[in-house]
């Protein structure tokens, strides 16, 4: 079996426009490889080709030009099918049914029976941290609940390779930190995942390689540490580093005079770092009560 997860080769999609002779194309000749085991950002603007490619990948749609395997098969055959699972940006879910109803529907879509679906839903609802809302209607879940439990809905039948579009889109930063730490989980339990997003410091956080879609081609690609490192620049963090020693330093980078300090400061976190930081400590307090 190939040990390329996902292997798309000179891919093109074009769409004609109505009746006329016009035509938009939405994937341009475009190549990558998920490996085996790796969480896998394509990242673009809206409009950039992902949700295509995705299609394409999924077997939902057929390429103009190239092609789309999954583990060695065409993206088409049914095998490479049941070796993926999919979790849209807004997928549907029926309101009046619980979690565990959910998962247990989708099981026996998926050929699942008896105890071995009954032990996979109990697994999948610790996973997804769900066990006390197991019961509840998806009515009266939120929208990082109901990202969770669509997770879990991708993962009944086990697959090898998990699909996922903006698995973020509209969760708050709490909800979205899960389903992040959700995501690193897969990839330490063997899973390849392959997700699609424009938020790019959430996929900054979980992704070992990226791809970065524009107007259907690919601009850049590579690990995430060849991306964004800045080839030209080294960063020093110092603590309890004295004025003096920051006179000694300025200093000896003056002497140099090749070298240039470009800024000088406190390091900062993010907002949503701070955010989840605060939350998490006043959850604490509130269990400690």
């Amino acid at each position: 079996m190939s040990e390329l997860a996902v292997e798309v080769k000179n891919l093109t999609k074009v769409f004609a426009t109505g009746l006329s002779k016009d035509y938009v194309v939405a994937v341009d000749n475009l190549s990558f490889e998920v490996k085996a085991g790796e969480v896998y950002g394509l990242i673009g603007p809206n409009g950039s080709g992902k949700s295509t490619t995705m299609k394409v990948v999924l077997g939902l749609m057929a390429a103009s030009k190239g092609s789309a395997k999954v583990f060695g098969l065409d993206s088409g055959d049914i095998r490479a099918r049941n070796e993926i699972g999919f979790l849209p940006e807004n997928p549907y879910f029926y309101k009046h049914l619980s979690g565990a109803e959910t998962l247990k529907f989708y099981g026996k879509l998926c050929g699942i029976r008896g105890p071995e679906l009954k032990n996979r839903i109990a697994e999948l609802l610790e996973l997804v941290d769900l066990e006390d809302a197991a019961n509840r209607r998806l009515g009266g879940y939120s929208k990082g609940m109901l990202q969770r439990i669509g997770l879990a809905q991708t993962l009944i039948q086990n697959p090898r390779l998990v699909i996922l579009d903006e698995p973020t889109a509209g969760v708050d930063p709490v909800g979205s930190r899960q389903i992040r730490d959700l995501i690193m989980k897969l990839r330490d339990d063997g899973y390849t995942v392959f997700l699609c997003s424009h938020l790019l410091e959430q996929v900054q956080e979980v992704c070992d390689r990226v791809g970065i879609i524009f107007k259907g081609r690919m601009r850049r690609e590579g690990s995430l540490d060849e991306l964004i490192a800045i080839e030209d620049q080294t960063a020093m963090t110092l603590k309890g580093a004295s004025p003096e020693l920051m006179e000694k330093i300025n200093a000896l980078v003056a002497e140099d005079g090749k070298a240039q300090v470009l800024e000088q400061g406190h390091p900062r976190t993010t907002l949503e770092r701070l955010f989840i930081n605060i939350a998490g400590k006043r959850k604490e307090n509130a269990e400690d009560e």
